[in-house]
């Protein structure tokens, strides 16, 4: 499906407030308060918005300790591992990655040894060749 310039206006709108009332997005995209719901429901219906989340604030991320943890998975593992990752509420996201590495996972934790205990067990997987990790100093901006 290819999204409008006023559908992309209106997912970036959704990805700062997910919480924002109608009222409100309709005003900032100039657009009628109808339009923007049904809009929001057409891309719904589309699959384009999957669900609504929360957003952690800013002062409590601060306080933790996240980690880029690049990983290699032997051939034909990648399933099980994927399976395993998932498991770890530590890990938050992952992707498949292009390159030297075969999975990027985003890893959070309240302390540097949170950390260490987190990439070693990553580490240790049946399936995992190697990992890198890299901790994260701050986020500029996400969306």
């Amino acid at each position: 499906m290819r999204l409008t310039d006023a559908d992309e206006a209106l997912l970036s709108l959704l990805r700062e407030n997910a919480r924002t009332s109608t009222a409100q997005i309709a005003r900032r995209l100039q657009l009628s308060r109808t339009t923007v719901q049904s809009r929001i429901e057409r891309l719904e219906r589309r699959g384009v918005i999957a669900g609504y989340t929360i957003r952690v604030g800013d002062d409590f991320e601060r306080e933790q300790v996240r980690a880029l943890i690049m990983i290699t998975v032997y051939p034909k593992q990648m399933p099980a591992v994927v399976e395993e990752l998932q498991r770890m509420p530590e890990v938050r996201s992952l992707q498949s990655v292009s390159g030297i590495w075969d999975l990027a996972a985003v890893g959070m934790v309240p302390t540097i040894g949170d950390m260490d205990a987190l990439t070693d067990r990553i580490g240790a997987l049946d399936g995992v060749e190697r990992t890198t990790s890299s901790l994260v100093l701050s986020t500029k901006f996400e969306r």
